[in-house]
């Protein structure tokens, strides 16, 4: 029997149903578990996610040490790592990822622990399904969202749990591994990650307890309050299901729990689909990771405009209601999700900017950025990705500001300098008389910014944009 174990730390920041980690412990006298850090995956990439996996790391170990496991980080190319890995007295263990370029990276690891002759076994990630399980009766994969969750959540329910003993705490800790770094080396360089220590705690407790207290008093009204930027409901989870503080499966089963089911509890449960959804999408159609999934888009003429972009991005756009989104998101590190399709039409429909400039920036400074998620959402937005948004649907983001933040409270909230606006203004605040502008020391241009375009001028161009790419 080999004594000594790692388990590969990736997106699996949690000891409850981690089926390598359980594994390990139940079949070894040692387990390590070791999280590679690759600068490069990271560095002007993914920068909050950085600050994310640092507090992660910590909160990991303090929970491995009391079952004596001990968490080496190492700083390596994760292939290069296993590359120089001869140990053929240590078997190693790890959870999948769901994204093209992960699996592809798993099969030249597996092709190096083979040569070497060293003991591996893989288990499924923090997905419901294996994407490859859910296809249409012809094999062929779901482009349409609501068939493939519909086939997807049955094939879930239906399928025989797998057995996943529990951790087991093990006798003594053993270190493995040299040259280690400590969780801060991966912190971002900038300081404006600092701020996101006032909202979240990364931790699977916190996760656990996030989860137990939407089960017991929201969830049920997620079906209205969701859409309500101002109010508290949703889960928070995001981030969590992201870094793995949480499995999905532990989620889908505490509501599935909840008797009787209301609308509230199928929307929440759909999340999760579209999640699932998202993966089985990208890895069917690896295309969609770099371009757009229906071809046509690929004539379409969007503009390239730094200026609008900063202004987009920094939430001063001159639209309360996206500056406040813009905001949130670079202060927490998260965006309501309502707001998030807020964004993302403002961006590709009123400014024209190609959805790949959004696509990156929410993954610089997303704390849930997801690969899947990110690029079947803006796709979705843009009207060019599978089971789509028309491009014709544009959001009108005062309208929007008006049924989803009536008082502006959450406009308030995230851009301050229109705090003494009366709610019948605060999402057009340039309709405001001049003299009253000057009366409550706020006025449009100097204050806070006027419009970068006009509302019915850009829905027209837009429009006429789409127009043109219909008729090639």
């Amino acid at each position: 029997m080999i004594k000594n174990s790692i388990v590969w730390i990736r997106d699996d920041f949690r000891l409850q149903d981690n089926s390598a980690l359980s594994f390990a412990t139940n079949n070894h006298e040692f387990v390590s578990a070791i999280y590679i850090y690759d600068k490069k995956e990271f560095d002007n990439i993914r920068e909050a996610q950085k600050w994310w996996i640092s507090k992660s790391l910590k909160s990991l170990n303090e929970d491995l040490v009391k079952n004596n496991i001990n968490l080496e980080i190492v700083e390596d190319n994760q292939i290069n790592f296993f590359k120089k890995f001869k140990s053929n007295d240590i078997a190693v263990y790890w959870n999948k990822i769901y994204e093209p370029q992960e699996l592809k990276k798993d099969k030249e690891i597996i092709a190096e622990l083979e040569k070497n002759k060293i003991n591996y076994k893989f288990f499924k990630g923090n997905v419901l399904n294996e994407y490859n399980e859910i296809t249409k009766n012809d094999g062929t994969p779901f482009k349409v969202y609501s068939p493939f969750w519909r086939n997807a959540e049955n094939y879930y329910i239906e399928s025989v749990p797998l057995k996943n003993k529990s951790l087991k705490k093990l006798k003594k800790i053993k270190n493995l591994f040299k040259n280690k770094v400590k969780p801060e080396k991966i912190l971002p360089n900038k300081n404006w990650y600092k701020k996101f220590e006032k909202y979240w705690t990364p931790s699977e407790n916190d996760a656990g307890k996030l989860l137990q207290n939407f089960i017991n008093k929201k969830v049920k009204d997620y079906g209205t309050l969701r859409d309500y930027p101002s109010i508290n409901g949703t889960s928070r989870l995001s981030p969590y299901i992201r870094s793995g503080q949480i499995h999905v499966s532990l989620i889908w089963r505490k509501c599935n729990e909840i008797k009787p089911k209301n609308i509230g509890i199928k929307k929440y449960v759909n999340e999760i689909g579209w999640r699932e959804f998202s993966h089985s999408l990208i890895n069917y159609f690896p295309e969609m990771l770099k371009g757009n999934l229906r071809k046509e888009f690929d004539r379409f003429p969007w503009v390239k405009n730094k200026e609008f972009l900063n202004a987009w991005k920094q939430g001063m756009t001159g639209y309360p209601i996206v500056d406040a989104g813009m905001r949130q998101l670079y202060e927490t590190g998260w965006m309501h999700n309502r707001i998030r399709m807020v964004v993302g039409s403002f961006l590709v429909k009123h400014l024209r900017i190609n959805w790949v400039e959004g696509e990156k920036h929410f993954r610089n400074c997303l704390l849930d950025f997801n690969e899947a998620n990110n690029v079947a959402q803006w796709q979705w937005v843009a009207g060019c990705g599978a089971d789509a948004a028309p491009y014709f649907r544009i959001f009108n983001p005062i309208l929007q500001g008006e049924k989803f933040d009536k008082e502006g409270t959450y406009v308030k909230k995230w851009v301050p300098e229109l705090s003494k606006v009366p709610s019948k203004y605060v999402h057009k605040p340039w309709e405001m008389e001049d003299e009253y502008q000057k009366a409550i020391n706020t006025v449009i241009g100097k204050d806070y910014p006027k419009p970068i375009v006009i509302h019915e001028q850009a829905r027209a161009e837009a429009l006429k944009a789409f127009q043109s790419i219909k008729k090639n």
